[in-house]
């Protein structure tokens, strides 16, 4: 189930991050997907550079913080020419 939940909010999260950011971001589902999932690991490096630690699995402060994760990789990307 782990895998499956993981796929779920990497859906959400990287179709957030992309609604959120300005200008279109033409990438298909799964690109979608990843973009999520790795957002979502970006902003937990950043919360634990922060020190920042939270017994709770799933917490508001951050889905924000991983949909943020998912626009600074779409920046990036764009940066690159990869997106």
């Amino acid at each position: 189930m782990g895998i499956i939940r993981m796929i779920i909010v990497g859906l959400i999260v990287g179709a957030l991050a992309r609604w959120f950011y300005p200008g279109p971001v033409h990438v298909g589902w799964i690109v979608t997907i990843l973009l999520g999932i790795a957002g979502s690991f970006v902003a937990g490096f950043v919360l634990q550079l922060l020190n920042r630690k939270s017994s709770e699995p799933f917490h508001p402060a951050g889905l924000i913080a991983s949909i943020l994760g998912g626009m600074v990789l779409i920046f990036v990307a764009r940066l690159l020419h990869i997106a």
